[in-house]
């Protein structure tokens, strides 16, 4: 049966399946990293992006920074950070960043940012510096780059590739047919160019992550599934969507956890080097796995 079958609408407000269920965020080591967090007033896609993973990375010691403020300039169906006009760019937040990975003795960090189309640079060049701030005070820390499209130009790309961290991911995050209705100012095509052209310039490692649950089918999930292999993408994530409020887009499927396998292991026969596919599955998570 196809579990993915778009007749198939759950009502907005059924309870989640059981395998979704998240415990809240406890322990000593999330309270400390919590209270960092808050003290340098640093902006973490865990928090803004409501990240189901979040008590367990955060109790694990780590955790995802979000540079360039926290509002975006796009207004995506899918995402629960806020859009509007963002603030001045803040030039000391790559040391602020740099400065709390030491505290915290990260020794993998995932840096993501909000889109910035309202600047001339889209936001590569904060983006460079707080790769080489980081790089300056935590000399041992490997990095991982989630990246916006910078709207293709490779002028911007080209500014993250010349740092150099180990991985550079930018996320699909669904299906060509639904792309315009979920990413609305994205573009399928444009996304799969992004991360050919990293491979194609050197870029060591590249992931993309996709969400189900929007009304996708089993054959077009399997098709993104091809085209980013044809864009020799090495590592792939696969997680449920999970609607952030009733203005965003309603969940269509709670995909089941042996679909999710199905996905995974389709994955490893295209060649992937890595896939991570389960319902809580979110782009950054354990992502330290993914540089070797």
């Amino acid at each position: 049966m196809n579990t993915e079958s778009t007749s198939n609408i759950l009502p907005e407000r059924k309870p989640k399946p059981k395998w979704l269920r998240v415990k809240l965020p406890t322990g000593k080591k999330y309270t400390e990293l919590r209270g960092l967090v808050d003290k340098y007033k640093l902006n973490t896609i865990c928090t803004s992006g409501s990240c189901p993973n979040m008590g367990e990375c955060w109790g694990e010691g780590t955790a995802t920074f979000m540079i360039l403020g926290n509002v975006c300039t796009r207004s995506c169906g899918f995402c629960g950070v806020k859009t509007g006009r963002p603030e001045t760019v803040d030039w000391d937040e790559p040391e602020k960043v740099a400065r709390s990975i030491k505290i915290m003795n990260i020794k993998h960090a995932v840096l993501t940012s909000v889109d910035r189309d309202d600047l001339k640079d889209m936001g590569s060049i904060m983006w460079a510096e707080t790769v080489k701030a980081v790089r300056r005070m935590n000399p041992e820390t490997t990095l991982e780059t989630l990246i916006p499209d910078f709207q293709g130009i490779e002028q911007h790309i080209d500014r993250i590739i010349d740092v150099a961290p180990e991985v550079v991911s930018h996320n699909i995050e669904t299906v060509r047919r639904l792309t315009r209705e979920v990413r609305i100012q994205a573009q399928y095509d444009r996304s799969m160019d992004v991360l050919k052209y990293l491979k194609q310039q050197g870029q060591r490692r590249t992931k993309s992550g996709i969400m189900l649950g929007l009304g996708e089918t089993r054959e077009e999930v399997i098709e993104t599934l091809h085209d980013l292999k044809a864009n020799d993408v090495d590592v792939v994530t696969i997680g449920q969507y999970l609607q952030p409020s009733k203005k965003h887009l309603p969940v269509q499927q709670f995909i089941t956890p042996d679909q999710f396998k199905e996905y995974e292991e389709i994955g490893k026969e295209l060649g992937f080097r890595h896939v991570e596919s389960s319902a809580l599955v979110r782009s950054s998570y354990r992502a330290q796995k993914h540089i070797n």
